[in-house]
């Protein structure tokens, strides 16, 4: 393993300004973006003794083929310009964070005309608040059940909601008191929005005020001698009080902190995050990460810090700004150790939130206290993950390395794609591709196709053909993003390749996905199916790109040339990691073909009739009660419905001659699933 000759910059020609760098590899997708006060200092290090790198620099040097750079005029610039690039081009050399597990948040929906409480996992929405996250989702149906004594605030599913509306019957919360039944018509939308806020208000920490409300409410309830209703009132104080009791009291009450804490050791690295809002623990959330480049724990530290806060909302911002405390930037950050550009970090955090923001190592005290206890959460955090992923690493080393060696391969396959063909009866013919990349899925690279032709001869010929056409459509998109990009004209040529970059000019359009090969295709079938994959990348004239595929009845791996398939061993990491990969692009392929399924099924002749809109043919189905009906009706008896005249009535009866009201055949569009996800 060496270092790439043409990498290395013609000497004097880096700046000593602050700025970004990034390095491509030979395809021009950015692999690594780091951030420098001098240019010339940092990258200089990369050139100077490849031997004395980090095995994992040596990596990532190795596999690049070009380096670039921007000037920024201040280091906080040169933090926020690496941040979004860091999340533009998601480069596999660079430290990522992920959540060691999914955490639930508990959600209000202050976008829908009656805003619901549900638990929520995922990405944020606009228009919803936040609140948590929470280490259960017990934990959040338990506070839920406590504060709808207080707030009936509406808890059901669109579905429970318009079934309720249109019988006129509440559901059971309703008739409990635990809902205020906006369903039905007992509180109006403004009543029922006016709980929805005072719900969040409470969450949000601004309790004393319900709860001195609620006890002045039941004094004046028992001076009137209604003592039921001051009972009920007492205990609506008790529920708010349980409530709160939940929440663990930590620091005085005006306190507003997020405290941070990691471990580590020389592979992995964990990160626990205690969220305060009003000196009570709010929520808790973890991540891990892989040392994929060699970094401290200051390093570390305000990489975490840039990912986590780079994409937050400054603290008010906004109506539609979430609400959790994981949504906004505290005043006051608590870390375990301070960042590797202490000044830059809390600057870049104060500009972000529009106010001060105190980001330090706590020495004593209750708030030492409480980043120690933050510290040993991130340490059994590292501890199980590294219990539930032991050998995890290795393991996809040895499944890629057992790979390698069945196939034949020079090298391991570290770009996986696998394709996969769903069809009913040779209907609604659709395909996906999977994309693992060092034995992992890379779902942002998922891609679908809807099959425009797939022949005849039986279901077996259709996969056949099918296959053949998403291959060959799938390369030649590789080929034309490849010519767009100038890769053709640069591979092989290091001068050519390094003249293409190494300023801050740079005007490259970035490669497109499909402008990425892999190193083997993997096709879900056997022999037919593989041989017509390689026949499709023949055609293309690609020769460099391997072949194989999976059957199901005994696992087998099939290759283009050979008589007889390739049996591993059924324990075998190899097998594993084919069967995963096989898996995962049957259900995306499954899960597209069903889309279309249902997309036809809820599609009519009356969809094709010009100048008929929504509402006009709910009216028809409506009065007529079913398509069949509408089918057999004359032109003067649908000339009857509200909004419809004759002439639009003739255009009717004439699409729907004929038909028998039957639903339709949806013509495939033939480019839908990669129009919908940039192919």
């Amino acid at each position: 393993m060496a270092a790439q000759p043409q990498l290395r910059p013609v000497p004097g020609s880096i700046p000593t300004d602050p700025g970004v760098y990034r390095f491509r590899d030979a395809h021009g997708r950015v692999i690594y973006v780091g951030k420098a006060k001098n240019l010339r200092a940092r990258l200089s290090s990369y050139f100077q003794d490849f031997a004395g790198l980090h095995p994992r620099t040596q990596n990532m040097v190795s596999t690049a083929v070009d380096v670039d750079w921007t000037v920024v005029a201040t280091e906080v610039e040169a933090l926020q310009l690496e941040y979004s690039w860091i999340k533009e081009y998601e480069p596999r050399f660079n430290v990522r964070y992920r959540d060691d597990k999914s955490y639930p948040y508990l959600a209000v929906t202050l976008n829908e005309e009656f805003p619901r409480v549900q638990v929520m996992r995922g990405a944020k929405r606009k228009g919803v608040r936040y609140f948590g996250p929470y280490g259960h989702v017990w934990a959040i149906r338990e506070t839920v059940d406590l504060l709808l004594r207080v707030f009936p605030v509406r808890t059901c599913s669109a579905g429970v909601f318009r079934r309720a509306r249109s019988s006129g019957r509440p559901c059971l919360l309703g008739y409990i008191d635990k809902c205020s039944a906006p369903c039905v018509g007992r509180v109006d939308e403004a009543e029922h929005r006016a709980l929805a806020e005072d719900f969040c208000s409470f969450l949000a920490g601004d309790t004393g005020r319900f709860i001195k409300e609620l006890e002045g409410r039941m004094r004046a309830a028992a001076a009137e001698q209604e003592y039921e209703r001051a009972a009920r009132i007492r205990d609506d104080i008790q529920a708010l009080t349980t409530a709160l009791e939940k929440q663990a009291v930590v620091l005085p009450d005006s306190t507003d902190c997020d405290v941070i804490a990691f471990a580590e050791d020389p592979l992995e690295a964990a990160v626990q995050v205690f969220y305060v809002r009003g000196g009570r623990i709010r929520g808790q959330r973890g991540w891990v990460v892989d040392k994929v480049e060699d970094v401290g724990t200051g390093a570390l530290v305000e990489r975490f810090l840039a990912q986590t806060y780079g994409g937050a909302d400054p603290a008010g911002a906004g109506e539609d700004a979430p609400d959790g405390p994981a949504a906004v930037i505290p005043r006051e950050v608590l870390v375990s150790q301070p960042p590797a550009d202490l000044e830059a970090v809390t600057a870049w955090l104060a500009e972000r939130r529009g106010g001060r923001v105190d980001l330090r190592v706590p020495q004593r005290g209750d708030k030492k206290a409480l980043l120690d206890t933050v510290a040993k959460n991130a340490e059994q955090t590292l501890a199980r993950h590294k219990t539930q992923r032991a050998g995890d690493l290795t393991t996809r080393s040895k499944a890629l390395g057992e790979i390698r060696d069945a196939l034949g391969l020079d090298e391991a396959p570290l770009r996986i794609e696998c394709y996969d063909v769903a069809n009913l009866q040779g209907t609604h013919v659709v395909a996906s591709m999977v994309v693992f990349e060092d034995g992992l899925p890379r779902k942002s690279e998922y891609r679908r196709f809807s099959v425009r032709g797939s022949g005849s001869g039986g279901a077996e010929q259709n996969d056949v053909a099918a296959m053949h056409e998403v291959i060959h459509r799938r390369f030649s998109r590789y080929l034309e993003e490849s010519q767009r990009a100038g890769e053709l004209a640069t591979l092989g040529d290091p001068e050519a390749a390094h003249t293409a970059g190494g300023n801050a000019g740079d005007s490259r359009e970035r490669p497109a996905k499909f402008a990425y090969p892999p190193n083997l295709v993997v096709v879900d079938g056997g022999r037919p199916q593989v041989q017509a994959a390689q026949r499709a990348l023949e055609e293309l004239g690609i020769e460099d790109v391997a072949v194989c595929g999976l059957a199901k009845r005994l696992e087998e791996v099939w290759v283009p040339d050979d008589e007889d398939p390739i049996i591993l061993p059924r324990a075998s990491e190899g097998l594993y990691l084919f069967q995963r990969v096989r898996d995962e692009a049957h259900r995306f392929a499954n899960t597209y073909h069903r889309q279309k399924r249902a997309k036809a099924l809820t599609t009519s002749a009356l969809d094709e009739v010009p100048g008929l809109g929504p509402a006009r043919r709910n009216a028809l189905l409506r009065h007529f009660g079913s398509l069949r009906r509408l089918a057999a009706a004359s032109t003067e008896q649908i000339a009857e419905v509200p909004g419809i005249g004759e002439r639009t009535a003739a255009v009717i009866a004439a699409a729907l001659a004929g038909t028998g009201g039957g639903q339709r055949t949806v013509q495939d569009a033939s480019d839908e699933g990669e129009r919908e996800h940039g192919g």
